[in-house]
């Protein structure tokens, strides 16, 4: 799947966020090297620090399905701000474990500015057992 079909993907999964706290809607879409496609978007809680960001819930959803690590081709991330989005800290290890350090990583805004980079560059020194 072309960048610009996995960044609209994602796009449309940002319009079911559920985010009545912040505000703040952003949506991922994951694709494997086989060709299937996973999408998912954040979702909020009351008690904050059981919210789910895009990438994780995306990611997540294609493990539900039998997915592994190693298995991610693509992972693009959406969202309103100035710039293409950063993910979190959180989201960045765990794209690093389930895609790997070469996991292709699209960032993007919705006003059409993109950055493409990797896991292991958005986070050096992964954690790791």
């Amino acid at each position: 799947m072309d960048h610009d079909t996995l960044i609209e993907t994602a796009r449309r999964a940002r319009e079911h966020a559920y985010a009545p706290y912040s505000r703040f809607q952003v949506g991922a879409a994951v694709t494997t090297h086989d060709g299937r496609v996973f999408a998912g978007c954040n979702v909020e809680n009351g008690a904050y620090g059981l919210s789910n960001c895009a990438e994780r819930t995306a990611l997540f959803a294609a493990i539900a399905a039998g997915c592994r690590p190693g298995d991610f081709a693509v992972l693009a991330v959406i969202g309103d701000t100035p710039e293409p989005i950063a993910p979190c800290g959180a989201c960045r290890q765990v794209m690093v474990e389930l895609g790997g350090p070469a996991l292709s990583v699209v960032l993007a805004n919705l006003r059409g500015a993109r950055q493409e980079t990797t896991a292991a560059a958005l986070l050096p020194g992964a954690f790791r057992l």
